[in-house]
């Protein structure tokens, strides 16, 4: 059952409210998993909606809470913060910690169809189990009222979702997504590898194909990059999304920021605009 048994592993008070830590079993992925939430300070017995943060690769649940500063705005907005693993963990596939960018720490937020790797269906988690698993456990947690954003894999993960569910997200925001992965080296080894060599099967975790399949966005797609990644022109390719957008008259904020590069210290720095942003999306000052 989604709404299984959920352990808390950790809690640390922060800008008022609560880094928490949880693990459950995922009967999605098959072993157990942790993941965090961020409870905003609050005197009321009033429940929070949630944003859903997807992280990248090689990260855990960890990076995001630890480094990001998010929970500051967070707090000050009145939304608590969903940070998932970005993988099933300790299957011990053959091959599945070989590279960096494929196996543990590297799902790509979809549903794997080859059968070495069909524990891997990091989709059905976070749009399906994850939240019922939220609603089931956690009261004060809103999940009819949800958004969603990431980082580079995660940034991917966060818009592929998004396009796919309009029902279940009320906007979504991203910071150097991997926005046409079946045009980047990073996209096409992952893909080949979860989803086999049909590329037409590629395009349905694709958000700069699916912005032509799915155009009725009508809240505005919010994504920074940093003007010194150096994995803007390869493996990021924001203007192949950016001409998706057009052609599709999605609303799309694309900003290129001067001297940042791909890491926390560029999300650090942008991050309470992209709190805000979904705090306005959510109904929340």
């Amino acid at each position: 059952m989604a709404g299984g048994a959920v352990t808390e592993s950790s809690s640390g008070k922060m800008f008022g409210g609560y880094n928490k830590r949880y693990k459950h079993y995922s009967n999605t992925l098959g072993c157990e998993m942790n993941f965090h939430i961020y409870f905003p300070n609050s005197d009321s017995n009033k429940s929070f909606p949630v944003l859903y943060w997807l992280s990248g690769l090689t990260c855990t649940d960890e990076n995001f809470i630890f480094k990001s500063g998010a929970q500051r705005a967070a707090s000050e907005h009145g939304v608590a913060l969903i940070a998932p693993d970005t993988s099933p963990r300790g299957l011990n596939v053959d091959g599945e910690a070989d590279s960096w960018d494929f196996g543990v720490g590297a799902g790509f937020y979809l549903n794997a169809t080859q059968e070495k790797w069909k524990n891997w269906r990091m989709y059905d988690y976070v749009v399906k189990e994850l939240p019922e698993l939220l609603s089931h456990n956690f009261p004060q947690l809103d999940t009819s009222k949800a958004s969603i954003f990431g980082h580079s894999m995660g940034g991917h993960g966060a818009l592929t979702i998004y396009l796919k569910n309009l029902d279940k997200y009320k906007s979504v925001s991203a910071f150097a997504p991997v926005a046409n992965p079946t045009k980047c080296p990073w996209g096409q080894k992952a893909f080949t590898n979860y989803l086999g060599g049909n590329k037409s099967d590629w395009e349905d975790y694709d958000a700069t194909s699916l912005v032509g399949k799915y155009p009725n966005v009508s809240a505005t797609i919010l994504i920074d990059h940093g003007e010194d990644d150096k994995f803007l022109h390869d493996q990021l390719l924001p203007h192949k999304f950016e001409e998706a957008c057009k052609n599709g008259n999605v609303p799309l904020l694309l900003r290129l920021q001067p001297g940042y590069d791909h890491s926390y210290y560029f999300i650090a720095t942008f991050i309470d605009d992209h709190i805000k942003h979904h705090a306005q999306a959510l109904g929340l000052n």
